[in-house]
């Protein structure tokens, strides 16, 4: 069943289409494929949805023959790649406040993907976690995603915060240089999670780029544009949000409500609008969070089931073969 999520924003196609031409593709004939042209890249206000990103995406991989694609897009962007979301972050005045507002207003710059932060011990840990699943580009696109956003946080912290390790949840690729030379930490495939260890003594160091007018100025544009972005389809999105915040002990109708200010009533009624359903989207975030605690093969089908809600492991396997068309141990060991 797919997302009811709002059309992408087109901001890092342009990204993708510069690093396919430089490596020799035709970017005219790529685009048009889908039906698309070059100038409509230059246009801020040009949208597209997912199916047609996720087209675009495979077919540059193919075009390319580099299943490395997504780390050479992300080393392609810098700051200003990043809009009025990369203008706060160089503008503010602690990795701390950098990291918060890239929490608070990531949805900016895309919607296939949110960020979570907590402190384990002496590192922070700055997460990825996919709001639909992102199946066969998931490794291109947190790939990119991931090394831009260390790409800017090395520019802001200017060496004071160097980055500690590196997940992924996706397999190894053949050559792991690639990764390890342009993230210049460990890096390690194949974890239970995606995205970066920061030093947590590094967090409310002052930062010399930094400046408190511009900062402030870029926060209120910031949240400007994310009131813009509150859209009829955005109730299974919020409510999508709020289960994968949880991940395991996942609120009810009647909770899921209350925290958003709604009845259940009205809040399966605005689902209902948007064609989805509470049960629905409760499916697809325990679909999504078995294959990442699947491919992070720490842990047990027993405890997995237990994780996302299950009472019975036999209901988990039959909703997992549902899913994928086999047991989730048969899909684990393909």
């Amino acid at each position: 069943m797919p997302f009811n999520d709002p059309p992408m924003a087109s901001s890092y196609l342009r990204q993708i289409a510069d690093q396919v031409a430089s490596m020799g593709g035709d970017v005219d004939a790529w685009l048009g494929r889908q039906g698309l042209q070059a100038a409509q890249l230059e246009d801020a206000s040009f949208q597209l949805s997912f199916p047609v990103f996720r087209l675009l995406l495979l077919d540059a991989l193919e075009l390319t023959r580099e299943p490395s694609l997504g780390l050479l897009i992300g080393e392609r962007m810098r700051a200003h790649t990043h809009g009025i979301l990369g203008y706060a972050a160089i503008n503010s005045g602690t990795l701390r406040q950098a990291l918060d507002v890239t929490r608070r207003y990531f949805r900016l710059r895309t919607t296939m993907l949110d960020t979570a932060i907590d402190l384990q011990g002496d590192y922070l840990r700055l997460q990825l976690v996919e709001c639909l699943p992102l199946g066969d580009i998931a490794r291109p696109v947190l790939e990119a995603v991931l090394l831009a956003i260390k790409n800017i946080l090395d520019f802001i912290a200017r060496g004071s915060a160097p980055c500690q390790l590196v997940s992924f949840h996706c397999a190894a690729p053949d050559d792991m240089a690639l990764a390890r030379e342009l993230f210049q930490c460990e890096v390690r495939y194949g974890q239970d999670w995606t995205g970066m260890l920061l030093p947590a003594a590094a967090l409310d160091i002052p930062l010399k780029v930094g400046d408190a007018a511009s900062f402030e100025q870029a926060l209120q544009i910031c949240q400007r544009e994310l009131d813009k972005l509150v859209t009829p389809y955005s109730t299974a999105a919020r409510v999508r949000k709020l289960m994968l915040e949880q991940r395991t002990a996942f609120p009810s109708l009647a909770l899921t409500a209350r925290m958003l200010h709604l009845t259940p009533r009205t809040l399966h009624r605005r689902l209902l609008a948007e064609h989805s359903s509470y049960q629905q989207i409760l499916d697809e975030v325990r679909h999504m969070l078995a294959l990442e605690y699947l491919r992070g093969g720490q842990t047990s089908v027993q405890e997995i089931s237990y994780a996302l809600g299950y009472t019975d492991i036999a209901n988990f396997r039959r909703a997992f073969k549902r899913w994928e068309g086999v047991p989730p141990t048969a899909w684990q060991a393909a």
